[in-house]
């Protein structure tokens, strides 16, 4: 989420579905005050000198030829005039070169998007666009403006700037006529929103379909005129592998402020999304680069301004306000709204009450459109896609976000219902049946409203702070009582308590917004009233060092689930202690995995939902083990800056290695009886939802899977290598590789060393570690420059969710931190200790292959084959 801006970014197309989004560079502002054009120092032919001139009209066709008595016309930011099927647009000259920000988002869409995840309510491709006049060639130019620079005007380096940061043209439209005083130019537009062209709206090409609109089947549904804003609604029609797919767009353009918000400079420190800004002088030694911080823009009104400096709780000059999407069913609405709102206790921290108001949306309001950008709406949409996202629309020269858009998917229930069920149903009897209360549904969609809410605002995810809460504090009535939730923040993956057991009295057992939360709205929104950025730089720092040690306040980024670095920061996880908070996890999982039958039994039904909930205890199992792996090989990161004493890099404790990997031994590795031998597999197999239909899993089969991928992500040479790093800086205090495969080789291999006959889960197991091993060997000395097939990409409209599955691995979790610890895998003593490791197991098999039964006995002369190609014996 963080890559590099150094790249040519403004030649990627950009999707604005998170507040990171939107890269552009304002140049064409710093043209006009140098009046260079081409290198030659001539008149512009912009906007500001073009309109102090009486437009030369002639050739022109008079205004009432074009506008004529057909018209149907609407005042607004510009003019629009309906004329039989033509749209034009009568733009003032003083709006000529003015930033207008394009807003593209989906109205309606077909049933192949709706089964793939992209609904109603999605923003995508917006971009910052200047209309420009050339009255030599009686053409209006549509420039793609770039505003992540800043440079001073007067400045001689403000010249290069603008040579080297161009804005592109990306269309025209010929002048059909000026209005009566020749204030205003009219233009006809119908061919940028009625499929002709896609400058400003390339839907299909957005959500990867590679395709065009076909004119003949594309219309103009509507356009709109509004103070600020115009709103188009077009249907677009392409052919998508033989198929005609239509789908209805909305396109804002919404004229930006003539003067921006001032922004707040990013700090590595609290989570927040950014946008890149790029600062030149005469005066630098080096280019300034930073990120701005996206949020709203909460000021005092000016006659309360002195109560606020005083530290009274004031009502900002304008409130944040979500109106709620009439198609969401009726008793859902109260708690949706209420997890808006709990966020003004958050705002409270920064000096404002009623900073954040929930509204049904108004009825019967032909002005009101959800689509419309000076509207920000939580839309209900209609699908089988389980989930929920929450995106900004934002001012990139700021950071100001100007409209959110909250996706609710209908069918975020059912996986809420999995998680409430699995995860507390062993200490709450109201999680146990096929179908909650009210009420009990309605407190989960509070807390997902309030997650999704909290991303609009600003925040990104914080995977580390439930770290902050020990363990057995979460087996604490009062303790959790008094905290509220399960983590400081309800922006970490911290789900329900499933670390509390039955007797322990615990009832808070929801996420909910934290001390984190609090603090980093207060850091964010507190108005200062300062100029610049800079100004603001030493208080911020301030407010961060006086919670430097306080894990109650750490941010933790997002990592990839199968190869996380820092093991403090993960999602789905709860507490200080991995180990321990997986082992109160399997104890309560041991107690419900019984009564799965019990719990899901529906007279006449089939044993279906028996099978989805064996299939989420199978995948909770599976997080407790990828929560726990983490720690092999882990390193705890804490950003850090002049000053403070913390490290910024410390390896996991060894003692916490080493018992991370007797975990993974004993209560994964060891395939667990009561989770893959159990009555449930006479009656339903577990059961995975996709989109092709229900997936059935044999039981050996999905535990040989899912401890295959484990095997895999423990010997990865990423990790490998981290442990040698530790190694090298540590010595003996280390977890080294070494330890690994010695504890392995003692756990997986126990039975052999006993001389015991072993079961097909054994076996399967024994042959995954090995597999594990000479892959893993053969994916380090192989060439690394040989070309593989890519696989399709996701459309970028699709990749901001949030995830809200139980099915692990997972791969939708992406690292915002790039770290080189491995390279020249030749080298490294990690292939050593993997050949090692082979060359122990191929003495060990040999000895034991005649002491076992025929079963076993095949087996090891299998993988005694195996070891031999891999170590090309003869």
């Amino acid at each position: 989420m963080h890559a590099s801006y150094r790249k040519l970014l403004w030649l990627i197309p950009c999707v604005a579905l998170s507040a990171q989004c939107l890269l552009s560079t304002d140049v064409a502002a710093q043209k006009k005050k140098s009046g260079w054009l081409f290198g030659k120092k001539t008149p512009a032919v912009t906007a500001d000198t073009t309109a102090k001139k009486k437009p030369d009209t002639k050739g022109l066709k008079p205004y009432k030829e074009v506008i004529t008595a057909d018209a149907v016309s609407k005042d607004g930011l510009f003019k629009v005039h309906r004329v039989k099927t033509d749209y034009y647009f009568e733009i003032p000259l003083k709006l000529l070169g003015r930033q207008l920000l394009v807003v593209n988002k989906l109205s309606k869409v077909p049933e192949q998007l709706n089964d793939a995840g992209v609904n109603k309510g999605m923003n995508y491709a917006n971009m910052v666009i200047a209309f420009e006049r050339d009255t030599l060639l009686n053409r209006i130019f549509l420039r793609k403006q770039h505003p992540f620079l800043e440079v001073p005007a007067n400045h001689a380096i403000a010249q290069s700037v603008a040579d080297n940061f161009n804005p592109s043209v990306i269309d025209y439209f010929k002048i059909e006529a000026y209005n009566g005083d020749t204030s205003a130019v009219v233009i006809n537009v119908s061919k940028i929103f009625d499929g002709s062209n896609n400058s400003i709206n390339n839907v299909f090409d957005e959500l990867g379909m590679s395709s065009s609109p076909i004119k003949d089947l594309s219309r103009i549904r509507i356009i709109k005129a509004f103070e600020e804003n115009i709103v188009a609604k077009s249907e677009l029609t392409a052919k998508i592998t033989g198929v005609e797919v239509s789908i209805e767009t909305t396109t804002n353009l919404v004229l930006l402020s003539e003067h921006p918000m001032t922004p707040r400079f990013a700090d590595r420190r609290v989570g927040l999304f950014t946008t890149p800004r790029w600062y030149f002088s005469d005066e630098q030694h080096k280019l300034e680069e930073r990120e701005l911080i996206t949020r709203w823009r909460l000021e005092p009104k000016p006659e309360d301004l002195q109560r606020y400096r005083n530290g009274e709780l004031v009502v900002p000059a304008k409130p944040i306000v979500y109106y709620i999407d009439p198609s969401t069913p009726a008793k859902w609405r109260p708690y949706i709204k209420a997890g808006i709102e709990d966020w003004q206790q958050a705002f409270e921290a920064a000096g404002f009450k009623n900073a954040i108001i929930a509204k049904d949306a108004p009825e019967n309001d032909p002005d009101f459109d959800g689509d419309d950008v000076r509207y920000s709406v939580v839309t209900y949409a209609a699908s089988a896609k389980a989930n929920a996202m929450g995106p900004s629309v934002l001012d990139p020269r700021s950071g100001e976000i100007l409209e959110a858009d909250i996706i609710w998917w209908h069918n975020v229930m059912s996986t809420l219902h999995s998680w409430v069920r699995i995860q507390t149903g062993a200490i709450d009897p109201r999680a146990r049946s096929n179908q909650f209360s009210d009420s009990l549904m309605g407190h989960a969609i509070r807390f997902v409203s309030s997650h999704e809410v909290g991303h609009t605002l600003g925040l990104q995810h914080n995977m580390g702070s439930s770290y902050a809460f020990d363990v057995d504090s979460l087996r604490s009535p009062a303790f959790t009582s008094r905290m509220g939730g399960t983590a400081p923040s309800i922006m970490d993956y911290a789900r329900f308590n499933y670390v509390a057991q039955p007797g322990d009295q615990v009832t808070q057992i929801t996420p909910a917004i934290g001390v984190y939360d609090k603090f980093a709205i207060g850091w964010a929104y507190r108005y200062t009233g300062a100029k610049t950025p800079h100004e603001e730089l030493p208080e911020l720092n301030k407010q961060l060092r006086v919670h430097e040690n306080d894990r109650m306040y750490a941010f933790g980024e997002q990592q990839e689930v199968r190869d996380a670095i820092d093991p403090r920061s993960q999602i789905e996880d709860l507490g200080n202690d991995a180990v321990k908070a997986s082992q109160y996890g399997l104890q309560n999982l041991k107690r419900i995995v019984p009564q799965i039958l019990t719990w899901t039994k529906e007279e006449g039904d089939n044993y279906d939902e028996a099978g989805k909930m064996l299939n989420s205890a199978i995948g909770q199992w599976n997080q407790y083990a990828y929560h726990v792996l983490a720690n092999v090989g882990g390193i705890y990161i804490t950003p850090t800056v002049y000053g403070q004493k913390q490290d910024s890099y410390r390896h996991v404790e060894k003692k916490k290695q080493q018992a991370a990997v007797h975990y993974l031994i004993g209560e994964v590795f060891n395939t667990p009886d009561w989770l893959f031998k159990n009555d449930i597999y006479t009656k339903s197999y577990p059961i995975k939802e996709s989109p092709i239909g229900n997936i059935e899993y044999g039981a050996l089969v999905y535990a040989k899977s899912l401890q295959s991928y484990l095997y895999y992500d423990l010997l990865r040479d990423e990790r490998l290598s981290r442990m040698l790093e530790n190694e090298a800086a540590n010595g003996k205090a280390a977890y080294t590789v070494t330890d690994l495969m010695s504890d392995m080789h003692q756990g997986i291999f126990a039975k052999t060393l006993r001389s015991q006959s072993l079961d097909i889960y054994e076996r399967n197991s024994q042959k995954g570690f090995v597999d594990a091993l000479i892959i893993s060997i053969d994916k380090s000395v192989v060439r690394s420059d040989v070309k593989k097939i890519q696989p399709a990409p996701t459309p970028a409209i699709a990749q901001q969710f949030c995830s809200f599955n139980l099915q692990t691995p997972a791969g939708e979790d992406r690292a915002s931190r790039n770290m080189m610890y491995f390279a020249v895998n030749r080298v490294s003593d990690a292939v050593s200790a993997k050949r090692g490791e082979l060359t122990r197991l191929l003495q060990l098999l040999n000895s034991k292959k005649h002491n076992a039964d025929r079963a076993t006995a095949d087996h090891y002369n299998d993988l005694i084959i195996r070891i031999n190609q891999a170590l090309n014996n003869k």
